[in-house]
């Protein structure tokens, strides 16, 4: 690999590190989603200074060029995104739900109790005549 190129992509996989790094920091990432973006980053540093292990990791699977490789990883790295946020909607989707219930739940026991109160202002308002 090229040094210009390399030292381009050490510097894209610093920058997304330290990114990541600072918006956990400042709480605008939470840190379950953080680990695939640190992770990720580690590798590409990884294999930008050991080109020859993405070379080993081509013939590996097959590939015929290392850049095929990394747009493979990039699929990979796209699909494990959408699997994290299925995962995490399917969670959201279950409490909004359970919510909903125990605000329904609530709701029909405030008004029988309601219903309940008006009832026996009735009843004193009847016996006071």
């Amino acid at each position: 690999m090229p040094v210009k190129q390399q030292l381009f992509a050490l510097f894209i996989c610093l920058v997304i590190f330290v990114l990541t790094i600072e918006l956990v920091r400042t709480r605008r990432l939470r840190e379950e989603y953080s680990v695939l973006w640190l992770g990720t980053s580690v590798i590409m540093f990884l294999l930008v200074l050991r080109y020859d292990w993405l070379v080993a990791l081509t013939h590996l699977i097959g590939a015929a060029l290392p850049t095929t490789t990394l747009f493979f990883g990039s699929i990979v790295f796209l699909m494990l995104l959408a699997v994290q946020f299925s995962i995490k909607l399917s969670k959201i989707a279950e409490q909004l739900k359970n919510l909903a219930q125990e605000n329904a739940l609530l709701r029909a026991e405030l008004e029988q109790v309601s219903i309940g109160g008006r009832a026996e202002k009735g009843i004193k308002h009847d016996q006071e005549e």
